[in-house]
């Protein structure tokens, strides 16, 4: 049996109090704790740097470009192929997302055919300890092995 209920949501007191909750929750003969949690208004990106980082690395794609790049410059092709399942619009929005952030820098070559590579900046470079500590939580606490690389098909 499935039963619909509707929550009320915190008070302005509670959240104050505690940024997390528990609710009882009442129907017929049936009780519920509910949990829930609200952010506190310090943690918005602009003025919180967890919040503003998580912004970032929190978007898809963005740590696995980052790891990608930081074996150094890569083309286009290389990026899509390494990031198994994105596709090319999702590939070339997300790279111009990290350019206009200033953490990949795309350098066009005037050859035939024309040759454009994505590399990281400084700024990039700097979110290299982040991936290393995903690295190692991967491998201690989800059971990660290390990578088997398989040439290309």
């Amino acid at each position: 049996m499935s039963v619909a209920v509707n929550v009320p949501p915190l008070t302005p007191d509670m959240a104050k109090r505690d940024t997390s909750a528990v609710r009882n929750i009442s129907h017929q003969s049936y009780t519920w704790s509910v949990a829930s949690r609200t952010m506190l208004s310090v943690h918005g990106a602009e003025t919180c740097s967890v919040a503003a980082c998580a912004e970032i690395v929190g978007s898809k794609w963005t740590v696995l470009l980052v790891h990608d790049l930081s074996e150094g410059p890569r083309r286009f092709t290389q990026l899509e192929h390494s990031c198994n399942g994105i596709s090319p619009r999702t590939l070339a929005e997300r790279l111009r997302w990290l350019e206009s952030e200033g953490i990949v820098i795309r350098r066009s070559y005037a050859e035939s055919p024309p040759r454009v590579e994505y590399q990281l900046t400084e700024k990039g470079a700097a979110l290299l300890p982040l991936v290393g500590e995903m690295r190692r939580f991967g491998h201690e606490w989800l059971g990660c092995g290390p990578h088997e690389l398989t040439p290309p098909a």
